[in-house]
């Protein structure tokens, strides 16, 4: 019987050691990402990712929106001293007392946006004209509109969105398509960009 073994699997180079982040990179990564809940998530994520590895937060991440209520806004909005307390005795989250209280500020930021009749999502997807863009050339680690969105970003009360982490947050949520050009997922996560 003769027959050609399979040509191996070509996956952008960040995602290939792990078994969680090549599951994370091929069914999650770059995908466009419309719903406001799950961006204010992954903008969450992105920011507790702040001078770690975003390997360590994937493996926390059931962690995380197990302490965080499902990252629902308006649960977290209202988390008090207690709330405070309780994140930060939590071995199974990032305990930086910065970040949680991000976490609780950018809640109430998500609603002040949405009680202003502007949801996260338009907001987001606004910035890219509605359309993943495709970048084509070497992957930066921010730009100039990922410097814009993260001033918008700060102006309505977020905090840890600087242009790295807000750069991040656009690639993980499809509003930048970055999978290497010999990555198995380009062509796929192009074809979902109109969501």
């Amino acid at each position: 019987m003769t027959g050609h073994a399979p040509a191996p699997v070509r996956r952008c180079s960040w995602a290939e050691s792990d078994p969680r982040m090549r599951a994370y990179h091929d069914a999650e990564w770059g995908v466009p990402e419309r719903d406001g809940r799950k961006l204010w998530e992954a903008l969450i994520l992105d920011g507790f990712q702040a001078g770690l590895s975003w390997s360590t937060i994937l493996y926390k991440r059931e962690a995380f929106r197990k302490a965080f209520r499902g990252f629902d806004p308006e649960k977290v909005a209202r988390f008090g001293r207690r709330d405070m307390a309780r994140l930060l005795r939590d071995p199974n989250i990032v305990r930086s007392r910065a970040k949680i209280d991000a976490t609780i500020r950018g809640a109430r930021a998500y609603l002040a946006m949405q009680d202003a009749g502007e949801g996260l999502s338009d907001f987001a997807w606004r910035s890219v004209g509605g359309v993943p863009i495709q970048n084509t050339g070497p992957v930066p680690s921010k730009t100039p509109l990922s410097e814009e969105l993260s001033m918008a970003l700060k102006e309505r009360g977020f905090k840890f969105v600087g242009p790295v982490i807000t750069y991040a947050w656009m690639q993980a949520t499809g509003m930048v398509n970055d999978h290497a050009a010999d990555c198995f997922r380009r062509s796929s996560v192009q074809r979902a960009r109109r969501g």
